[in-house]
Formats: structure tokens, C-alpha cells, sequence
């Protein structure tokens, strides 16, 4: 009788065991992620502007010990311990990691709701061109895997201290403010500028973004220092692009084209693209 006692007491006991094992296996594998791109960086802290620790193979599992600001803070190879970007984790599509993919951005749509801002010769109004042009920027940046985070995405009143506070409380990697400039007198000026307002890490910004604007069929103003609030009271990298005069009739024309929103688009997400090589 004792023998059985102890035969079962062992049984239990080992049951008991497996079972336990079980759990935390179950445990550690629910409370992991898989990486679903290639190369992916482990980076030292969260954010784009940490350096790298190693890099991450597709497929590869790791351990999730926290989160913050999508960043996910894992352990690789049963042993590194750093950040990777969620969004490239558990929703990505992209095959290749770049610094650009690992960025937030805040993509602000100047004006909106109440307030129309400046007004075409033809009284088109600005707030209408600047979501037109977020959004087509917007699903450029996304298609090469940035986080992109936008400060309106309707017709929508949006009070101006409300922009830069999106882009502090999202830790982003850089604000991009859209706006359309108008002169005093219709058609008396044309073509694009690009503001910044602190010198060094935005106005790197700004220097990268307009290079990248050369291929628009407009004049290129340049880069100039611009006291705007959505820019002045951020303290992330923020620029503030003037896309064209919208009470120049030919400037117009070009901001009411596909044609010009696209090649924006893209000459802006290649202008981030090099800040963030250079930057990152």
C-alpha cells in the first residue's frame, strides 16, 4: 500500500511538473512576436535615433518584455536584449528595413474645419489641398513601412497647440506641416519653400526634404527660418512646406493636378528617406 502511495505521490508530483512547464511555454509564446521582414534592427532604445545592436532574421521569435511608444522591447536569441518597431514586427508588409520604415512620422494638413486658410483666384480653398496631399504623402511613407500618424483626416477643426502636441506624444522621428502660401496681390509670386524654426536637427530636415523637391514643376524658394507655432513649439524635427502660391493661377493649376501630388509625394518621402539615412 505505501508502495502505491508513493508510486502515485510520484505521479503527481511529475504531472504536476509537465504541466507547469507547460503553462510557461504557452505563456512565453503568446507573450512573443514573430519578425515577418528581413534584417530587422535591435535597436538600443525606441526610437529610429538608437543605435543598432544586431540584426534580426525573418522568422525569427522574440520574447516581449514591454512596450512603449510602438516600440516593443524584446529579447533576441535567448540573450539581446533591445527594441524593435512594432509596426514592422506584427503588421509589415515590406521585405527590406530601412531607417525611413523605422520612423514615425506626423504628417500635419495645415488648416481644416472653420478655418479654410488662403483661397484660389477662384476661391478653392487651401484646407482642401492639404488633406488631398497628407494623404497621398501618407500612403507613400506607409508603403515603404513607416509608422504614419496624421493631425487631421477629415474636414476637420483641429486648434493649432494641438499639431506639435500629436507629434511630442507619439515620440515621432519628424513633423511635416502642409500648407499652400498666398501673396497679397493674385499671381504677383510662385513656387514652393520649406520653413524650420530650430536650427540643427530640424533644419537638417528641411535642407533634405527641399533637395528632394527639385523634380517639382515649380520655382524652388528654398529653406528659410519660419516663426509657425505648429513648427516653433515642437520639439521633434518639424518643417513646414509652403507647396506653391494657391492665388497664382499657374501655380494652381500645378497643386490641382494629380500629376504634381504625386511627384510631391514622392519627392518628400525621398527627401525623409535621406534625412533618416544620414540622421538615423
Amino acid at each position: 500500500m505505501k508502495k502505491i502511495i508513493k508510486n502515485r505521490s510520484w505521479i503527481i508530483t511529475t504531472v504536476t511538473i509537465i504541466a507547469t512547464l507547460a503553462i510557461m511555454l504557452i505563456a512565453l509564446y503568446a507573450n512573443s512576436v514573430t519578425v515577418k521582414v528581413n534584417s530587422l534592427n535591435l535597436r538600443t532604445g525606441p526610437a529610429v535615433t538608437y543605435s543598432v545592436k544586431e540584426k534580426i532574421n525573418k522568422g525569427e521569435r522574440l520574447q516581449v518584455i514591454s512596450r512603449k511608444n510602438d516600440w516593443i522591447k524584446v529579447i533576441s536569441h535567448h540573450r539581446e536584449i533591445g527594441w524593435v518597431a512594432s509596426w514592422l514586427v506584427e503588421n509589415s508588409s515590406i521585405k527590406h528595413v530601412s531607417s525611413l520604415s523605422e520612423a514615425t512620422i506626423v504628417i500635419d494638413p495645415g488648416h481644416g474645419g472653420s478655418d479654410s486658410g488662403a483661397l484660389s483666384t477662384k476661391g478653392k480653398e487651401e484646407k482642401h489641398y492639404t488633406l488631398i496631399f497628407a494623404n497621398k504623402l501618407a500612403n507613400d511613407l506607409r508603403a515603404k513601412g513607416a509608422r504614419v500618424i496624421l493631425t487631421r483626416d477629415t474636414d476637420k477643426t483641429v486648434a493649432l497647440s494641438k499639431r506639435p502636441d500629436i507629434a511630442i506624444k507619439n515620440s515621432a522621428s519628424a513633423f511635416i506641416s502642409i500648407h499652400f502660401d498666398s501673396s497679397d496681390t493674385a499671381n504677383d509670386a510662385t513656387g514652393f519653400t520649406t520653413y524650420y524654426y530650430h536650427p540643427g536637427r530640424s533644419r537638417a530636415l528641411a535642407q533634405s526634404v527641399d533637395s528632394g523637391l527639385d523634380n517639382l514643376a515649380l520655382d524652388n524658394r528654398g529653406v528659410e527660418f519660419g516663426n509657425f507655432l505648429v513648427i516653433r513649439d515642437n520639439s521633434v524635427p518639424a518643417i513646414l512646406i509652403e507647396g506653391g502660391y494657391i492665388n497664382n493661377d499657374n501655380d494652381f493649376k500645378k497643386i490641382d493636378s494629380a500629376a504634381y501630388q504625386d511627384q510631391y509625394a514622392q519627392d518628400v518621402t525621398t527627401g525623409l528617406a535621406n534625412y533618416f539615412k544620414s540622421n538615423g
